[in-house]
């Protein structure tokens, strides 16, 4: 199977998952990692979102020495330990991990927005959305060095 089919299966099965886990009355009582899709629709986003920053020239010089595949990783381990999933993040800490890149609250911005088209290409739901960003916002602080 092609990348490319490879891509789009998932997607399918992600946006199907995301359906599913929030069409039933019972969304309210799952943890926000259920009603995201699991583990394999955080991966998903996880990797649509790094494929933007690539992309993103604002950016991606930040990840110049990046290995994207352990960025990968530590993203979906952090998203799925912060939505209540079962999941260790193994990676350093926020402050450890980006002290002296001199990160801008322009660069935060411009990587807040990539989460969120990332999100958006497998339509989480705007509820979803919001405690997903309002979980990872307050990190913020610890990433960002210069105005």
């Amino acid at each position: 199977m092609t990348l490319s089919k490879k891509i789009v299966c998932a997607a399918v099965a992600v946006a199907a998952a995301w359906t599913l886990s929030t069409s039933t009355s019972f969304a309210a009582d799952r943890s926000l990692y259920e009603r995201l899709g699991g583990q394999g629709a955080i991966q998903a986003v996880v990797t649509k979102f790094i494929n933007n920053v690539k992309g993103d020239k604002r950016i991606v010089g930040y990840f110049a020495n990046a290995d994207l595949k352990k960025l990968d990783k530590l993203l979906v381990e952090q998203v799925c330990m912060a939505t209540g999933g079962p999941c260790s993040y193994s990676g350093r800490d926020m402050k450890t991990t980006h002290k002296g890149m001199k990160v801008t609250d322009a660069a935060f911005g411009a990587l807040v927005e990539d989460l969120v088209s990332a999100l958006d290409t497998f339509n989480v739901p705007k509820k979803e959305k919001d405690e997903l960003l309002g979980i990872l916002g307050p990190m913020k602080s610890d990433i960002v060095e210069a105005k």
